[in-house]
């Protein structure tokens, strides 16, 4: 066990440099959990930065917080050479292995926590009973959730997206200069066809892409949910690209793949649980909430483009727009035939047109007598920052 942990934590023997590049954003929301309690989980899709976060909170944590490197644990806990330990055992063995009094402030970070039988109670046991701050991550929305009411009260989620455009132009190294403005729309472009798979967007390499897809289908929703026909799951996945942005009808998919509406009901909640997608819900009453069609989003722009192509880019943007608003729980609107792309939950009335497409006659009659806190007009990518900015114009419409 002893070899295990050293491995997995260099900072135990000397300098720790992660050799990353920083989510700022993201790197701030955790660390202004360091001082409290709560358990916090990192969750969102596969390879979209959760242990590289963690590897820079650990360095964070050494550097700014002066934290003791023989205090921190990091560990894999879907390492098949721990498939015999339990959480408690491989604490236990940390604090053997550094010499720690039970009563010294642990930090403790685990990656997949979900891998780990009953992770729920052992993490509650360390949470009541010992004097540690807890990180965890995972790609599984369901088996995370299912067991969350054990920990109520002792946990903080958080959801971690792919890289926005700021991030993206970070991580691409590309510092535009006020005179070369006109460059930024080609690069959002590129942007929208890349996607934010962080390592994608460093190698470049679509196989890359269309293995991260398969590892999810095959590992995270046809293993853990003993699914036997993969073609139909992944002739599923494709239909959901395709339909990216629009009404997802669960029937008329069952139809064309030939299956039960329960089952399409079923992927649909098993693809929205590994982070593949995400579902918006119709704006109303409970009845029109839970009886109406979810209109669906690609979890990462580029991810989408692999499978479909990059044919649409006013889909690929509202795609986007719906990604950087999703902590406000966005919702559709549809009325007497005629729908708005989002109100959110603290009332912003935001419709998506690409290159000021412009209102229908429809639209602009239910845009304008919609009661909204504020109302926007999303029509081009502009000048973009880590959140939507949204700018008036003369028109009253809004642009980012």
């Amino acid at each position: 066990m002893q070899t295990i942990l050293s491995r997995y934590n260099p900072w135990w023997e000397g300098g720790f440099k992660p050799g990353l590049i920083s989510r700022e954003k993201a790197l701030g929301i955790l660390l202004s959990q360091i001082n409290n309690k709560q358990i916090v989980f990192i969750t969102g899709l596969r390879r979209v930065g959760k242990t590289a976060l963690m590897k820079i909170l650990i360095s964070e944590l050494l550097k700014k917080k002066k934290a003791a490197p023989r205090n921190i644990l990091y560990i894999s806990l879907d390492d098949y050479l721990l498939a015999k330990n339990n959480i408690i055992e491989i604490v236990e063995s940390f604090r053997s292995v550094n010499k720690l009094k039970f009563s010294e402030k642990l930090y403790l970070f685990f990656d997949e926590i979900t891998h780990k039988p009953d992770f729920e109670l052992q993490l509650k046991n360390l949470y009541d009973s010992h004097n540690v701050k807890i990180f965890a991550t995972s790609s599984s929305a369901s088996l995370l959730k299912s067991k969350k009411h054990y920990l109520t009260g002792r946990h903080f989620t958080f959801e971690m997206l792919p890289l926005d455009f700021n991030e993206y132009m970070e991580f691409k190294n590309i510092k535009i200069k006020i005179s070369d403005k006109h460059l930024l729309p080609g690069l959002f472009h590129e942007y929208l066809t890349t996607g934010g798979i962080p390592e994608y967007v460093l190698k470049g390499d679509i196989e890359y892409l269309q293995e991260l897809v398969d590892d999810i289908i095959y590992k995270d929703i046809a293993a853990v949910h003993n699914i036997k026909n993969l073609q139909i799951l992944k002739d599923y996945f494709l239909l959901l690209m395709e339909r990216s942005g629009k009404l997802l009808s669960i029937n008329k998919i069952a139809s064309i793949l030939k299956i039960s509406p329960d089952t399409s009901k079923r992927y649909l909640e098993l693809f929205s649980e590994s982070y593949l997608i995400f579902l918006a819900e119709r704006h109303g009453k409970t009845n029109e909430r839970l009886l109406s069609p979810k209109k669906i989003y690609a979890s990462d722009t580029g991810i989408r483009s692999c499978f479909t192509g990059n044919r649409d880019y006013g889909s690929l943007f509202e795609n986007y727009v719906f990604l950087k608003i999703k902590h406000l729980n966005p919702k559709y609107i549809y009325e007497n035939t005629t729908g708005l792309d989002f109100i959110t939950e603290d009332k912003k009335l935001i419709e998506v047109k690409y290159h000021d497409e412009g209102l229908s006659v429809k639209q602009k009659v239910l845009f304008d007598k919609f009661k909204a806190r504020q109302k926007f007009i999303i029509s081009d990518p502009g000048e973009i920052d880590d959140v939507i900015i949204l700018k008036m114009n003369k028109f009253n419409q809004f642009k980012i």
